[in-house]
């Protein structure tokens, strides 16, 4: 079953075309990449997933719904994680928490808040302002809420941005192991190559709104005949070698 299937997506701003036009879909349980540069299209991508922004053409369905008609019942079910994204910052963290809590209609909010401080060392932070937070605060505070209501749709945009190595490696075992266990479907938005090849099983590579190239990360270093996903990264940015849009 895919889980999110996208047809023919288009976000036009006057005469600037941000997403042109693409189409993939994204299997239950599955952790699928979203590389690109910056302004390649991958934010506006996910804002339109999430019904924040409304296409110029084309249709997306996640979990069964049509989200131009019926967004509200998927999005119940949906949730996303930011660093860029600040939650309000004279709230304490638990405070945040709790006001996700009462959207999602999470049953008993305390008892939730108190796993997922367990789950990500949140406990020192939870009675601090989130304007007082680190970067890298933040950026642990935003995934505990993207995971508030146990969501069976994940959307991450840089999940690991700003976090010390041992960190952002604990996140990412966090991740794997609440795939495994919940199902989930991750949609993960990244510049870190590594992070990709260890948890994505397949990619999909955009430049100027378009999906240039798919595959595995496997599938990626064989076809550009490189060691890494960063070399990969870079030869399409730079033009350095032909793009595989003619096998998407």
């Amino acid at each position: 079953m895919d889980v999110i299937t996208v047809t023919g997506l288009t976000k036009r701003y006057d005469a600037t075309l941000a997403v042109d036009g693409i189409g993939f879909s994204v299997p239950e349980g599955a952790t699928i990449g979203l590389l690109g540069g910056n302004g390649a299209g991958k934010t506006t991508t996910i804002a339109m997933l999430l019904g924040l922004l409304i296409p110029t053409a084309g249709s997306i369905r996640i979990l069964g719904h049509d989200m131009a008609r019926d967004r509200f019942s998927a999005l119940a079910k949906m949730n996303f994680s930011s660093p860029y994204v600040a939650l309000p910052s004279r709230l304490t963290v638990e405070q945040n928490l709790r006001v996700y809590c009462h959207l999602y209609d999470v049953a008993k909010p305390s008892r939730r808040i108190a796993e997922l401080a367990d789950e990500l060392n949140l406990h020192d932070l939870l009675g601090r302002p989130a304007g007082q937070l680190s970067a890298g605060q933040k950026t642990r505070v935003a995934l505990a809420k993207s995971l508030i209501n146990r969501p069976r749709v994940l959307l991450l945009d840089e999940p690991t941005a700003s976090l010390d190595p041992d960190t952002g490696d604990l996140v990412r075992s966090w991740l794997e192991r609440y795939r495994a266990e919940s199902g989930c479907t991750i949609l993960l938005a990244s510049h870190n190559m590594g992070e990709v090849e260890r948890l994505c099983s397949d990619v999909l590579v955009m430049k100027q709104g378009r999906i240039v190239d798919r595959g595995s990360p496997h599938e990626l270093l064989e076809r550009h005949g490189r060691h890494d996903l960063e070399e990969v990264f870079l030869d399409i940015a730079r033009n350095r070698t032909a793009t595989a849009e003619a096998l998407v």
